[in-house]
């Protein structure tokens, strides 16, 4: 593996950065990225005794700097010391500014304001939180999404990434010996999505949760012909309600949630849903 050390200087927390990063890295085989985070850089003598310590442990330097004396002797040092230096949003700011015929405003992390959006996203947490795994069902018509899914079909961590987007996710199990509540059906505001997986796959991942919590491990949980029911069960719901569905099987969670929230956007696209 080649060790590769990265620089990464910021002027906020330093989550924008990390984010492009661990997406940049991910499209390269065989190296092992060390991160070095360098955040709330808003002063000259601040970002000196930063580059100190980048002089100790050369690499690519990758930056988010608004203050333009911040960044201009970061870039004279930089080539000073002939090393790779990068701002990583300089493209989609120059892009922005074109489009909209303005000036970017120099204010560090004014994304990670505490605005509507942020106590919105707060809220959605908490409502996913409180509506995990069938709880409340009677709320269920203030959800703006709701997934059903036998058990491991990744509800709750699809319904918590949703959640972090700004979504109010329910999510419910299903299980042929107990069905969901008749609310369901009657639901109008949420988009309903169904979860599913291929049987072999949801046996695996039911075993290995029954090793984590130390239980038998032949039960109906994980017995081919009981899962095939349940997913079967699942599927005659799904088709009866005209419910989408999605197979979670080969997705991960980010992907998934990608699918939902597609699928929200058409369907607010078409038309208002009711209250």
């Amino acid at each position: 593996m080649a060790k590769l050390h990265l620089h990464l200087v910021s002027d906020s927390t330093g989550e924008t950065l990390e984010s492009i990063v661990k997406a940049g890295v991910a499209q390269f085989e065989g190296v092992e990225p060390i991160k070095h985070f360098w955040p709330m850089v808003r002063s000259e003598g601040h970002l000196d005794r930063v580059v100190e310590e980048i002089a100790k442990r050369p690499g690519l330097v990758i930056y988010t700097l608004v203050n333009g004396k911040v960044r201009a002797r970061l870039e004279m040092r930089m080539r000073a010391m002939d090393l790779p230096h990068v701002s990583a949003l300089d493209p989609v700011m120059d892009g922005l500014s074109r489009v909209l015929g303005q000036a970017a405003s120099s204010r560090p992390g004014r994304q990670h304001m505490m605005d509507a959006a942020y106590f919105a996203r707060v809220d959605a947490i908490q409502f996913t939180i409180a509506h995990d795994d069938g709880q409340n069902w009677d709320e269920w018509d203030e959800a703006d999404i709701l997934l059903a899914g036998v058990s491991r079909s990744s509800k709750t961590p699809t319904s918590i990434y949703l959640a972090n987007r700004g979504f109010k996710v329910a999510n419910i199990p299903l299980v042929p010996e107990s069905p969901p509540p008749m609310d369901l059906f009657a639901l109008t505001r949420p988009l309903v999505v169904g979860l599913t997986a291929a049987p072999d796959r949801l046996i695996q991942i039911r075993r290995n949760r029954l090793l984590t919590l130390g239980g038998a491990p032949e039960t109906d949980y994980v017995d081919p012909e009981a899962v095939a029911r349940e997913l079967a069960f699942a599927r005659r719901l799904f088709a009866d309600h005209g419910w989408p569905v999605i197979d979670v099987t080969r997705r991960s969670i980010e992907e998934t949630a990608a699918a939902i929230i597609n699928l929200h956007q058409k369907r607010a696209e078409s038309g208002p849903v009711p209250a």
